[in-house]
């Protein structure tokens, strides 16, 4: 199964999900994979790639043309001025000193919050308690375009995938403005995060199969 065939039984699936294709944006997640991948999912019609690392991202920008690239993994302080302004959005946004970095090296760039709902130490994220905290706080610093989060290792996602839309409404009742972006569900649980109201899945191994060791 080649990649437009696998992005064509996902969109099934969310069709199956009761959610519209068109209101529900997919991330193709090229981490591990090469740009020759990169070119088959333009081709099969994704427009947003996503990287967990910004040099490999950086790296790939250079070789790949015709997409918008997303920062979905961790970014460390010290990457900052690499990554500012070379992501048309950046996921991962989870404390006022990292938003601090990100505005003094380009103010208008848009990001997520991300949440830690599955409450896992080895997950990046702010906790549920200080999210709207955060997000109120930088919201007049850095473009807030939404909340995002990873589901928990084992168990049901559900629960963390709800408390996650729960925070954005909360956060959107303060702000008194739209959080479009809900970014939630991956490969494995994407379809609890669409039942729970994600607008964003981040997918890898969905449209590409198994990541090469």
């Amino acid at each position: 199964m080649d990649v437009a065939e696998r992005l064509a039984s996902i969109r099934e699936r969310i069709v199956n999900s009761g959610r519209n294709p068109d209101e529900v944006t997919i991330v193709a997640v090229t981490k591990g994979f090469d740009a020759s991948v990169c070119r088959l999912a333009i081709q099969a019609g994704l427009r947003i790639l996503g990287e967990n690392r910004v040099q490999d991202a950086l790296k790939k920008m250079d070789e790949v043309d015709g997409t918008d690239w997303h920062l979905i993994g961790h970014l460390q302080t010290n990457k900052v001025r690499l990554a500012a302004g070379k992501f048309a959005l950046i996921q991962s946004v989870d404390s006022l000193h990292l938003a601090q970095a990100l505005v003094a090296a380009s103010p208008k760039q848009s990001v997520l919050v991300e949440v830690n709902v599955a409450r896992e130490s080895q997950k990046s994220g702010v906790d549920p308690a200080a999210a709207i905290e955060l997000v109120a706080g930088i919201t007049q610093m850095l473009d807030v375009r939404g909340l995002m989060a990873m589901g928990p290792s084992t168990g049901d996602p559900a629960p963390a995938f709800r408390e996650l839309r729960q925070l954005r409404d909360e956060a959107e009742q303060r702000l008194g403005r739209p959080l479009p972006v809900l970014s939630m569900g991956m490969s494995g649980d994407f379809e609890a995060a669409l039942a729970a109201g994600s607008t964003m899945l981040r997918l890898g191994q969905a449209l590409f199969g198994p990541r090469p060791r």
